[in-house]
């Protein structure tokens, strides 16, 4: 049975990346899913936080946020106190992009990922992890190219998408409508070698077998080489 968009139940929302979508940070991407639409941006910046100085090593952290027209109720800004869900989700990204980064390659630099959701249904955490990728690699690009670094410290890529049961099925890159309704809600993260990073799983209203998590991660596993497949594509495109 298809779903709501026409889609099947392992189908991905279509993805369109533009990459170089502002001008002056050196990763600047554009990741649509569906209807989400995330701004991934990355810049090299010389330096480590002090807890990591004098170590030769490097770092790579993110911020995320949500414009408050991303959704339909005015979301208000996070300008006195990043809240939970927002500070969870820049903790993820961050995570998942320093498991494909050489932090010793970097020297005592860093890479900042900022990702703003400029409208979302569903999935921005994913999307997020999916078009920094993408735009670390071009700020790596132009770092090399500037001689701020003497090898790619970029060891494999990362994508992430969601996974749930709705409705007593299970099915790939839940929209928000789909994720309001989801009995179980999983956020997968994996690494292009088909190495898990994180696994995000709640039983929203039911909880699950060992077998519908199998098989949630083989579902999982599909919808992100197919994500990885577009990152490739996008990063062999001219800007």
């Amino acid at each position: 049975m298809a779903r709501a968009d026409g889609r099947r139940a392992n189908d991905l929302r279509p993805v369109r990346v533009k990459r170089g979508f502002t001008s002056h940070a050196p990763g600047s991407v554009l990741i649509e899913c569906g209807q989400t639409r995330v701004l991934c941006t990355a810049i090299w910046q010389a330096g480590v936080p002090r807890w990591r100085e004098g170590k030769g090593s490097g770092w790579v952290t993110a911020e995320y946020d949500m414009l408050p027209s991303a959704v339909g109720d005015r979301k208000p800004r996070n300008r006195l106190r990043v809240d939970g869900r927002t500070q969870e989700i820049q903790r993820l990204i961050g995570r998942c992009l320093r498991a494909v980064i050489d932090l010793d390659a970097l020297g005592e630099n860093s890479i900042l990922i900022d990702c703003d959701v400029l409208q979302a249904d569903g999935g921005t955490r994913a999307a997020s992890v999916t078009g920094a990728y993408i735009a670390v690699c071009d700020a790596v690009r132009y770092a090399l190219s500037h001689k701020q670094v003497s090898r790619s410290p970029v060891l494999d890529s990362v994508a992430a998408v969601s996974v749930g049961r709705v409705g007593g099925r299970l099915l790939v890159d839940l929209d928000h409508a789909e994720d309001t309704a989801a009995d179980v809600d999983l956020n997968v993260a994996m690494t292009g070698a088909g190495g898990f990073v994180e696994i995000q799983g709640t039983g929203e209203r039911a909880s699950f077998s060992r077998d519908e998590l199998d098989r949630m991660l083989r579902a999982a596993d599909g919808g992100i080489r197919r994500l990885i497949d577009e990152q490739d594509r996008a990063l062999r495109r001219r800007r």
